[in-house]
């Protein structure tokens, strides 16, 4: 592939994290600093803001405040969930990509985004690649679900991974206050991949976590699940068990189900809604046993704790952005920038990889079956061995008065 002179577009995608934005500032900062790369554009709320000819100009904003974003969470460009169809069956969309791209003389395009996001890229590079125009595609990972194939891990789940981690030691010490009984059940995001409710190990492994982890990768017996509930609970007194909100029964049917008609609640993506597992199992729970039951659901605070977040998380994910447009800018088109995991002197080291899109795209990762252990209600070494190394180091947060100090964007927008 040959050097390209042109603008960019930088957009994000899908669920925020703590660790997004560093990854686009990554991508932001190397842009504006290479030579092949004649304007960087953002995109306001992904896709949609290239199709609707929304877009700012990152060049208006102070380099200074840019700096921010590594450590804001959230998607400072915003986000969407906007499904490109199949351009075989309707390339409506493409065709008006490839309009806006043609009037900003773009050559380069860097999506941040999970599986939906690696999706959109990789339709979006081979349908220029189709039709002969030249501009280089990198897709930037992110989810917190850590179910993006090929690369070891995914920026943003390390942050995740320390926040929930962080809470479960933190409700241990809660749940026994009293010297009366209390079992609780915390719920953690995940609808296929049980990656972020596998990290309530972690406060395992420091004596302060649950004692019940159930993941999506395993059939959930709820009979099976009361019995061991019941076990723990008349043997402590106490019972904390961290439930994954994708568990499903030997039918398929997902537990939340039980209680909610999800049938009608989907995303753009055609996702169930998924929610109010922990509502559901707390009621049921309370019912079989007469005890002192909560519900607890994390929700959107395990993707937007910045003030817990993982510098290692941080460090990796703006290396990620950077290396996208580094590659780019070298010709390189059609790949996703991923992680390799490397041990030097016995110490942990990350190195970014290139990924086909095409394998990546739509393929989700899942916990390997040897990291469970044999009753499927926790995990073992092997997944502490692995998460472990994420969550390391506390970040440079700036905070004034108390409270953090998030990026303020200009966000100007572009006019031509």
């Amino acid at each position: 592939m040959k050097e390209l002179k042109g603008a960019c577009i930088i957009g994000q995608s899908g669920g925020p994290t703590s660790a997004i934005n560093a990854s686009t500032y990554g991508a932001i900062k190397t842009a504006l600093e290479s030579e092949n790369i004649t304007a960087v554009y953002g995109a306001l709320n992904g896709i949609k803001g290239v199709l609707e000819d929304n877009l700012i100009d990152m060049s208006k904003e102070d380099r200074e405040e840019l700096e921010y974003m590594k450590h804001t969470p959230s998607s400072a460009l915003g986000s969407c969930r906007y499904k490109l169809k199949n351009p075989d069956v309707d390339d409506t969309d493409y065709k008006r990509i490839l309009e806006i791209f043609r009037k900003y003389n773009v050559r380069y395009f860097f999506y941040n985004g999970g599986n939906d996001s690696m999706d959109t890229c990789n339709k979006i590079s081979k349908f220029m690649l189709k039709n002969s125009y030249e501009c280089y595609v990198m897709g930037i990972p992110k989810t917190i679900d850590n179910d993006l194939n090929c690369t070891d891990h995914c920026p943003g789940y390390g942050s995740a991974a320390k926040y929930i981690a962080t809470s479960l030691m933190e409700i241990y010490h809660d749940a026994r206050v009293y010297d009366t009984g209390m079992i609780t059940v915390v719920e953690i995001m995940g609808r296929n991949a049980g990656w972020l409710t596998a990290a309530a190990a972690l406060a395992c492994h420091k004596g302060a976590g649950p004692d019940l982890i159930y993941c999506p990768e395993n059939v959930f017996d709820l009979d099976a699940a009361m019995v061991k509930i019941n076990e723990i609970y008349k043997k402590n007194g106490k019972c904390i068990i961290a439930v994954s909100e994708g568990i499903k029964d030997k039918d398929g049917r997902y537990i939340s189900e039980y209680g909610n008609d999800l049938s009608n609640a989907k995303d753009g993506f055609g996702h169930a809604q998924l929610g109010g597992l922990a509502a559901y199992l707390a009621n049921y729970i309370k019912q079989q046993t007469g005890a002192k039951v909560r519900g607890i659901e994390l929700s959107l605070l395990q993707r937007c704790a910045a003030h817990c977040a993982s510098q290692t998380d941080i460090e990796e994910s703006f290396s990620a952005g950077k290396a996208a447009v580094d590659c780019a800018v070298k010709g390189i088109t059609d790949k996703m920038v991923g992680f390799e995991r490397c041990y030097e002197n016995g110490k942990y080291v990350c190195k970014t990889k290139l990924f086909e899109l095409t394998d990546v795209a739509n393929v989700e990762k899942k916990i390997p079956d040897e990291w469970f252990n044999e009753s499927k209600d926790g995990l073992n070494e092997k997944f502490i061995e692995y998460a472990l190394p994420l969550i390391q180091g506390e970040t440079r947060l700036v905070k004034v008065d108390g409270l953090p100090r998030f990026v303020r964007l200009k966000k100007v927008k572009v006019q031509k």
